[in-house]
């Protein structure tokens, strides 16, 4: 849903609906009290008539009750005292969008002039900030493909919602830099979401060129005939069963020092864009193979977070790079036991094609390494059912070369909520993705058991010797099946904010 959010250092006239924060114990922050003032304390009055509501994080209550210039007044619960983050007033915001739309609010006025009170080190700006990004994450639809509604089951939109805080003009410069954000993490979760017949190889390039080029980042597509001549064997025995062509795309945002050959290396962003997953000839089982759509999730954060660098003018330089094929079973198709040559001369002996992700990951890392030869490479790729296995849906998991590295992406994963929990690499996953008949094989000889970890150890093999290089297994989080405080269920676009907060926190500094 669009709806524009503005920040005043006044209320208006026009509101249909107040929103005041109220903490636990239901005490009335002081804004709180001068607006309750002006009503002659009808909000103090209500809180003591009722027994539900107790000001606790993320508790709504709607009053409808001696406003005669509003139609309703929502209470929000802040919880106690100095607790919140930047991720608690975003989860705060998630919930308040929902309360909203329940009411039918239309034109709001928020009064947050106090609200930074039950921030842990956040500004009076950023707590409205990230209160602004909660709402406008949790509005996220995908609903292009739905019939037109009937004009009695459209929901009320919310036209207006206006943050009243003196500190306006700072929270109105942070929420254009959060706006950005958002947009790219809009893009990402409407490519997980598009089903497969409009979202394949050739219109997903074309997609990223169209998002992209206009603001600024500078897009390559390379086409099956060019990956042959450059050698792409790998990626391309993945896509060839396929009546859809393979392509890969190449991002460049040039928004730091101008980029000088040996001595200032960028950031590369490399993501797994199997547009469709059916196993190939190692079919995977029939049921909810329909989310095999989703198994492009990697490119997408990769896609989403150069949206979002460019939509905010990062001072960095950074390079993307996403791999796009369909694994489909046909006469065509790669086979168990083949042996391929990848981009970086390796022969992969072929046990299973359902491992096909590494597969177009090895390709584009060979690539992007001997392309531009970055200081930092991390991949992105729903990989695995095995870190499924390992950490749920709540987490992803991150394999790293470096400590330095770790720690960079781990207060990333804090400033955004966007959860990573490290993971082991070790020579013994290396050795077990050595084959006896090509240089490597493309499943770990221990079957499912470790499996996420003989995957991230197949890539270690293509990455350079000193390069720092991050794997991001978001097989668990790309989509979720139920809503969460700033995400509705289905596609995420997890893994944006976070890079985006990787790349702000330490490349722009």
């Amino acid at each position: 849903m669009t709806f524009p959010i503005s920040f005043l250092n006044k209320e208006t006239s026009k509101s249909d609906t107040a929103v005041i924060g109220v903490m636990e114990g239901n005490n009335l922050l002081r804004s709180a009290k001068d607006f309750d003032k002006m009503h002659n304390g009808v909000i103090a009055k209500y809180l003591k008539s009722q027994a539900a509501f107790k000001g606790k994080n993320g508790q709504t209550l709607v009053m409808s009750v001696g406003m005669s210039d509003l139609k309703r007044v929502i209470l929000l619960g802040l919880g106690e005292k100095n607790k919140l983050d930047v991720v608690g007033f975003e989860e705060l915001g998630g919930n308040l969008y929902k309360a909203l739309q329940g009411a039918g609010a239309q034109n709001v006025d928020i009064i947050a002039d106090d609200i930074e009170q039950v921030g842990k080190k956040v500004s009076m700006a950023d707590s409205a900030v990230h209160l602004a990004s909660g709402m406008k994450l949790k509005s996220y639809t995908f609903n292009k493909y739905k019939s037109e509604k009937k004009e009695a089951d459209k929901p009320t939109e919310i036209e207006q919602i206006n943050i009243i805080v003196t500190a306006n003009s700072a929270a109105k410069k942070g929420y254009a830099i959060q706006e950005a954000i958002t947009e790219g993490v809009f893009l990402a979760r409407d490519l997980v979401n598009e089903p497969p017949n409009t979202l394949h190889p050739e219109s997903y390039a074309e997609k990223i060129r169209d998002e992209l080029k206009p603001l600024g980042v500078e897009v390559e597509i390379l086409d099956e005939k060019k990956m042959a001549k450059l050698g792409f064997g790998a990626l391309l025995a993945v896509g060839q069963g396929s009546i859809r062509e393979s392509r890969a795309v190449i991002m460049r945002w040039n928004g730091g020092a101008k980029l000088k050959k040996g001595e200032q290396n960028p950031i590369a962003l490399v993501g797994k864009g199997v547009t469709f997953d059916t196993g190939g000839i190692s079919l995977k089982p029939g049921a909810e193979m329909d989310l095999m759509k989703m198994d492009m999730g990697g490119s997408a954060a990769v896609v989403g977070t150069m949206k979002a660098i460019a939509g905010r003018k990062a001072k960095a330089n950074v390079i993307g790079i996403v791999g796009l094929v369909e694994n489909m079973p046909s006469d065509r198709a790669y086979r168990p036991g083949d042996i391929i040559t990848s981009h970086s001369g390796k022969t992969i002996e072929v046990l299973n094609t359902d491992a096909e992700g590494r597969l177009v990951l090895a390709d584009a890392i060979t690539y992007i390494q001997e392309t531009y030869n970055p200081k930092v490479v991390i991949d992105l790729a729903t990989l695995t059912g095995a870190i499924m296995v390992a950490l749920g849906f709540e987490y992803c998991g991150a394999f790293v070369n470096n400590d330095t590295l770790w720690k960079q992406l781990s207060e990333a994963s804090d400033a955004t909520g966007e959860k990573m929990w490290r993971m082991p690499l070790d020579v013994a996953y290396r050795k077990e993705v050595e084959s006896e008949i090509a240089d490597l094989r493309n499943l770990g000889n221990l079957g499912r058991y470790g499996g996420a970890c003989s995957a991230a150890a197949f890539l270690e093999h293509f990455v350079n010797e000193g390069t720092e290089w991050a794997h991001i297994d978001i097989a668990g989080t790309a989509w979720w099946k139920s809503d969460k405080a700033t995400t509705p269920k289905g596609g995420t676009g997890f893994s944006v904010r976070a890079l985006n907060a990787y790349i702000a926190q330490n490349f722009e500094k």
